[in-house]
């Protein structure tokens, strides 16, 4: 039988197995109206069958809830409590704050793009698929560790939106930067419970490159407008993430297609479709911003 095919098989088999359990304990527990405990045994179920027992007793691992609630929380700020905090308020001059975040934000994607060439990609995986590593060696260690603290980074990137808040830069809040900043830490959880390896740090280490040259461009134009003149490179910069999500994309649809590929066809059809959303999202914001610009721009020169 073919390999593929039998990945397929196996997986949908366990997924319809789990969910026909669901189903069986959701017509048990509606009786009782105890959904809370329907929850918590599905999810129970789901850990015991894919959980990465290593990530146990790891801060805010045991569960989604915290990361939830932490960006439930971030949302509450940025879109209600922060604004209405600021609204009688001046803009808070926070130029200082902005380059030692920036700087400590460049530091640590500089340092996360390094593990993740050393704990892997630069020394045994392979571009083309990469498993999961689940043992507790001191290399699939180095990318679990790696991992959560990747994991970690993404929830101090909620900074950023703070100090547009803080800084009533209103226009800087757009829904694209409100979903990706939502989004990333509980993929980033995902990440770290389930799938600490392999293929699924891929977008990362793209992301950490991303991250380089985004914060440093960021702590720059904190610096005032004497750095102004070289920060000619803006638009480059939404270039090169969308390039990010190009890439991600061939490398999702090259294991999805491969027959030997051991990585999960299931993740990697979700990475592909999570890669697919955000290079549109960022295409349009491109669009926008530069393409239709430019040409009002030029029409207006024109009629001139």
């Amino acid at each position: 039988m073919d390999h593929n095919y039998t990945s397929y098989t196996s997986e949908f088999q366990i997924a319809a197995d789990i969910f026909k359990i669901a189903f069986d304990e959701f017509e048990d527990h509606h009786i009782t109206r105890n959904y809370t405990g329907l929850i918590r045994k599905y999810y129970s179920l789901f850990e015991e069958e894919y959980g990465d027992p290593r990530v146990k007793g790891f801060l805010f691992m045991d569960n989604p809830l915290p990361t939830i609630g932490l960006v439930l929380s971030y949302l509450t700020w940025v879109l209600v409590i922060g604004p209405l905090w600021m609204r009688d308020r001046k803009p808070f001059n926070i130029n200082l704050i902005l380059v030692v975040y920036n700087a400590f934000q460049v530091t640590l994607s500089a340092y996360m793009f390094y593990e993740h060439l050393m704990a892997g990609w630069l020394n045994y995986y392979s571009l083309k698929c990469q498993a999961v590593d689940y043992s507790d060696g001191p290399m699939s260690r180095r990318m679990l560790n790696l991992c959560y603290i990747y994991y970690i980074s993404k929830l101090t990137e909620f900074a950023d939106t703070t100090f547009f808040v803080m800084r009533k830069k209103k226009s800087q809040i757009t829904w694209l930067h409100v979903y990706h900043h939502s989004l990333t830490p509980i993929e980033a959880w995902i990440l770290v419970k389930f799938l600490a390896g392999g293929n699924a740090t891929f977008p990362n280490l793209l992301n950490n490159f991303v991250h380089i040259c985004m914060y440093f461009y960021y702590m720059m134009s904190a610096m005032g407008p004497t750095y102004a003149k070289y920060l000619w490179w803006k638009k480059y910069m939404t270039e090169l993430q969308i390039a990010q999500f190009i890439l991600c994309i061939v490398h999702c649809l090259r294991a999805m297609m491969s027959a030997q590929c051991q990585f999960s066809k299931i993740v990697s059809g979700l990475l592909f479709l999570n890669s697919t959303i955000f290079f549109f999202l960022f295409m349009n914001f491109y669009v926008h911003s530069y393409k239709m610009k430019s040409r009002s721009l030029a029409i207006a020169k024109k009629n001139q």
